[in-house]
């Protein structure tokens, strides 16, 4: 079994009901147990500001998934729950990344892991610093403690 980690959001329609609705889908995978699930936060909109706010959480899980597999399962819990990619960075009713998958670096066309901005953005890191504020980013070398106290220094 492989340790991931998961980042949700959602912004449009009962967002908290989305982000349990996505879990719970998640935790029925053959494959995946969730370990971990952090409080919510709410944030302000990324990239596109002209939107709701957003309800932000990540999740530990437990897989024998590969990445791509994972990759696969969430854009389907995705497209399940609604989510609908018109533009980037738009409103969507579930937005599921893989932040981190063991120690493994990937630079595929379809999945970056480590999730290439997540050291960069307070609403990935706050969350996982909840709940994996020990675990080591495989590129940079410093934990995500380490990355959420730089964030909050920067702001």
């Amino acid at each position: 079994m492989a340790i991931a980690y998961l980042g949700l959001g959602s912004n449009v329609g009962d967002r908290k009901d989305n982000l349990k609705q996505a879990i719970n889908k998640i935790s029925e995978v053959t494959g995946i147990e969730v370990t971990k699930i952090s409080s919510r936060y709410e944030t302000k909109p990324y990239g596109k500001t002209d939107q709701p706010d957003f309800i932000n959480m990540a999740i530990e899980i437990d897989t024998n998934l590969s990445p791509l597999d994972l990759l696969e399962t969430v854009l389907g819990i995705e497209h399940e729950l609604g989510r609908v990619r018109t533009e980037v960075w738009g409103p969507r009713t579930i937005d599921i990344d893989i932040l981190l998958y063991e120690d493994l670096e990937l630079d595929l066309a379809d999945l970056k892991v480590p999730h290439p901005e997540m050291h960069l953005r307070s609403f990935v890191i706050d969350p996982m610093d909840e709940i994996a504020s020990k675990r080591e980013h495989p590129k940079l070398h410093i934990s995500i403690g380490k990355i959420k106290e730089n964030l909050d220094n920067e702001q």
